[in-house]
């Protein structure tokens, strides 16, 4: 079991940023897990059928409380109705809806210590350029730290050029870097002013 550093898991918000097969969703959701028994995912790329049986194998605990955003069933013509553990918005790129659900669960969860998680960025910017998707951070950002939730995001530093990388990195307190090293997975926390600590495997 991955032990994140207190600078983690402390945060206000983190960024966990690396390439492929890194390990960036393993870490995000045991961060979730970390911080809170109920929080709310943001998913651009899974159903949130996936989200919750994928929660439950990393983590070794029920999805019961887990609220997921799912940006993934309607898109493939499924469509479900929002249950009070689920949102459905038409795709990923529909940010509009996707920060109309979200303020729908910060309203039904008054008095709830939540996190937040958005996984990932990275498919957000498949639809918007990135000064949008660094504008819709920023919003979520400000409303989940207005909540007192901490707030994760994945990107996938590889798929987007450096400028763009650093962009996004702007809007979190802490950046959580992953990276393949021969068979190794390994992680290295950077904060906006310190130096990054050493690669750690995991």
């Amino acid at each position: 079991m991955t032990v994140l550093p207190d600078a983690v898991r402390d945060a206000d918000s983190v960024l966990v940023s690396g390439p492929p097969m890194s390990g960036k969703y393993d870490l995000f959701t045991r961060l979730l897990a970390e911080w809170t028994d109920g929080p709310v995912v943001i998913s651009t790329g899974r159903t949130a059928e996936k989200v919750r049986s994928d929660y439950e194998s990393i983590t070794g605990r029920t999805g019961d409380d887990l609220i997921v955003i799912d940006c993934v069933t309607h898109e493939q013509g499924d469509k479900r109705a929002d249950t009070p553990s689920t949102k459905y918005v038409a795709s990923a790129g529909n940010l509009t809806d996707i920060g109309i659900k979200f303020t729908d669960v910060v309203e039904s969860s008054a008095g709830r210590e939540r996190a937040v998680g958005v996984y990932s960025l990275s498919q957000l910017l498949m639809y918007w350029d990135p000064e949008r998707i660094y504008q819709f951070t920023r919003v979520l950002t400000s409303q989940t730290s207005g909540e007192g939730w901490p707030f994760v995001g994945v990107l996938n530093s590889t798929a987007h050029d450096e400028q763009v990388v650093h962009t996004l990195h702007e809007p979190f307190e802490v950046v959580l870097e992953t990276r393949v090293d021969g068979d190794d997975r390994e992680f290295r926390v950077r904060g906006r002013v310190e130096q990054p600590s050493e690669w750690t495997p995991y």
